[in-house]
């Protein structure tokens, strides 16, 4: 190497060159360390660098200026020739990892290394040792989070087989490249799109690739926008619900589409159609999760009910609270185009707005069932659906009464929604048919769904009482429809429930309906109820739906089973056909002294019940916690099985349908908590 004699040459790149040629010491150990110190250099020229990844020697015939520093013709640099091209043959992976490294760190003194640098290691992600392909990529992640990394259509096949490889840290890494990367056509976006839920649909567990596509659509505002709009058309076009929102595409696609909202682009117009914020509602979890600490959850929904349609905001000021600005402010923090939010809007959600958001949707219910008597009866299940979907993210972000009430019009809607497949069904056939029959199936539903509502709720005020008692008149309607005959069971409970709401509306706080009033005075006029069967259409079209908002002090009823240190591959053991005692513990909201709770215990066909008792529970009358071992009589002649085991509530309407007797519950019941299944494993027999 020579040097010209007035010192013109830089004094970093002669430390460069002399570890250069310390590089291709005959020492592995020399040779790491001297790839290593390369990538710690704090300034190289950027012919150094380009000699540095060719194996030809650069000549430089006239006077150049490279970093605004004169290169004299008399330097020669032949020892840092193709230094990188020979790190990364080197027969051992330790020197072929270093050389990576510094590959990759060098990229941000030079655009152009960096884009023959990238070629290299590109080719790198073959190598056969492991070791070095996740440090490849860890420096491709290094020059990705500096913004020296620009991907090309020839790089896209290698990385996109990436993101389904075999190995959960080479595709992790790899979808943290692409987050961050830049893709210059629409075609690299969509296939790295494709890429990513290829990856999610082999692998669902890796939740976070959710976030990778929120990043890489907020980077790519035009082309989110463009997806966006495709994806608007696919679900207007979807008829009857075919469209399912819990595939992984769809979901993905939808994160991808309403990333744009939050774009950087802020020099174009994205105009993402309302569809995409409605159906994103229901991965508020997701979005808040990709946008990390930037912005309020409460907020987030704010903004995609505004942007959805839905009245959310009332007669408040959008432009200064939230949503057509083109940032988004919380607390101070930017997080994206059209968007602004102040400290305000970043508290929870108030009871104000979530009323005028409940009031939206349960106008847009009686819309729906103004349909049940057309022909509309897909678009009718459709929004009942949309529906129930929006107030099952209000009642996961609401506390409280809010939360309860959220929760109790879900199951209102979803009684609704029974009401009217039960009803295509009678319209359907007249004739009456005996055995077990879909609507049998469906009228249980309904009377699962009345019993939830009036015992799981409590708390609820004389309109809301007015409501359930008279969906239980429609239900017993359903019923003769089904038997083409009044029996004295149907006849009692009819007699019951117009006495009760008799009872409810006597201080004339509110109103016996024409639907309810029509149905006494055909019991008045016909004790046997003959003239009922002959009406039940005309009394059908009496039933109105009257969803409200004034819910007073509403409480959830619901109770939690868990088994401690217990899973199929950590089963129980006990001994074929002998009892075995099962620990649980239990916790219990809004449950009083007066509740009988069950066990219901079943293993196959076989059931048992057994009796909580709660009373020495610890807590108050909102929450309580205890445990309990309960006892399964007799376990079965198998070297495994598994036990179904749930807490059930009686329900007692004042008639008694005896429906156990025998160690059970002697009424009807309610589920309280969800199925748990406890594993055992036999450890001998009897």
């Amino acid at each position: 190497m020579d040097i010209d004699a007035k010192g013109h040459g830089d004094l970093m790149d002669l430390i460069f060159l002399q570890l250069s040629s310390m590089a291709r010491d005959m020492c592995t150990k020399v040779r790491i360390e001297a790839f290593s110190a390369l990538g710690k250099m704090q300034r190289v020229s950027e012919g150094v660098l380009l000699q540095s990844l060719s194996k030809k020697v650069i000549k430089t015939d006239t006077m150049s200026i490279i970093n605004g520093q004169k290169l004299l013709p008399k330097i020669k640099i032949p020892c840092a020739a193709g230094i990188f091209a020979h790190g990364i043959e080197d027969e051992f992976y330790q020197v072929r990892t270093a050389a990576c490294t510094s590959l990759g760190a060098l990229a941000k003194f030079s655009s152009q290394y960096a884009e023959k640098a990238l070629d290299l290691l590109m080719d790198m992600m073959n190598d056969d040792t492991e070791a070095v392909r996740l440090q490849t990529l860890q420096a491709l992640f290094h020059m990705a989070t500096y913004g020296y990394l620009s991907m090309e259509e020839k790089h896209m096949h290698m990385f996109l087989g990436l993101l389904v490889d075999a190995n959960a840290l080479i595709r992790n890494a790899a979808h943290k490249i692409l987050g961050l990367v830049n893709l210059p056509k629409l075609q690299m976006f969509k296939s790295a799109l494709d890429g990513l839920i290829t990856s999610l649909e082999k692998n669902p567990e890796e939740q976070d690739i959710y976030g990778i596509l929120f990043s890489i659509g907020k980077n790519h505002g035009s082309f989110s926008a463009n997806i966006a709009k495709h994806l608007a058309k696919e679900i207007t076009m979807a008829s009857h619900g075919e469209l399912i929102l819990d595939k992984p595409r769809i979901k993905a696609l939808l994160i991808v589409s309403i990333s744009a909202s939050f774009s950087d682009d802020k020099h174009k117009k994205l105009d993402i159609p309302s569809i995409i914020f409605s159906h994103t509602i229901s991965l508020l979890e997701k979005v808040s999760s990709a946008l990390g600490d930037e912005v309020n959850e409460d907020s987030i929904l704010s903004y995609l009910c505004h942007k959805g349609g839905m009245p959310f905001w009332g007669n408040r000021s959008i432009s200064t609270e939230f949503g057509v600005s083109e940032s988004c402010k919380v607390e101070t923090v930017e997080i994206g185009a059209k968007v602004e939010n102040t400290a305000k809007t970043a508290k929870c959600l108030d009871r104000v707005l979530v009323m005028q958001s409940m009031e939206s949707i349960l106008q847009t219910v009686e819309v729906a069932w103004t349909m049940k008597m057309s022909s509309d009866i897909f678009e009718a299940q459709t929004i009942l659906r949309t529906c129930k979907e929006e107030l099952k993210v209000l009642a996961e972000n609401s506390a409280g009464s809010i939360g309860a009430f959220s929760s109790f019009l879900c199951e209102y809607l979803h009684a609704i929604h029974l009401i009217i497949e039960i009803w295509q069904l009678i319209k359907l056939d007249n004739s009456y048919t005996f055995g077990l029959t879909s609507h049998d199936i469906l009228l249980e539903k309904f009377n699962i769904s009345i019993r939830r509502m009036e015992y799981c709720y409590a708390g609820l005020n004389r309109e809301l009482e007015v409501q359930v008692l008279e969906l239980s008149l429609l239900a017993n309607l359903f019923g003769l429809s089904k038997i083409g005959a009044c029996s004295k069971v149907v006849l009692g409970k009819l007699l019951w429930i117009i006495s009760r709401l008799e009872g409810l509306c006597a201080d004339g706080s509110c109103e016996l309906s024409d639907f309810s009033r029509e149905i006494k005075k055909a019991l008045d006029a016909n004790p046997n109820g003959d003239t009922l069967i002959g009406n039940i259409h005309t009394l059908f079209e009496l039933f109105h739906v009257k969803p409200t908002t004034d819910f007073g002090m509403v409480k959830e009823i619901s109770a939690v089973l868990q088994v401690c240190d217990n899973s199929s591959e950590n089963p129980l053991s006990y001994i074929c056909g002998l009892p075995v005692g099962v620990s649980f513990n239990i916790s219990l909201w809004n449950i009083s002294s007066h509740h009988r709770l069950w066990f219901r215990m079943s293993i196959g066909e076989s059931v048992q019940h057994a009796f909580l008792e709660f009373s020495s529970f610890e807590g108050n009358e909102e929450v309580k916690n205890g445990s309990m071992v309960v006892p399964l009589d007799a376990t079965p002649m198998a070297h495994s099985f598994v036990l179904r085991v749930c807490l059930l509530m009686e329900c007692s309407y004042g008639i008694s349908t005896n429906q156990g007797g025998h160690g059970g519950p002697s009424d009807c019941v309610v589920q309280l908590s969800d199925e748990l299944d406890v594993y055992f494993f036999s450890t001998g027999q009897r």
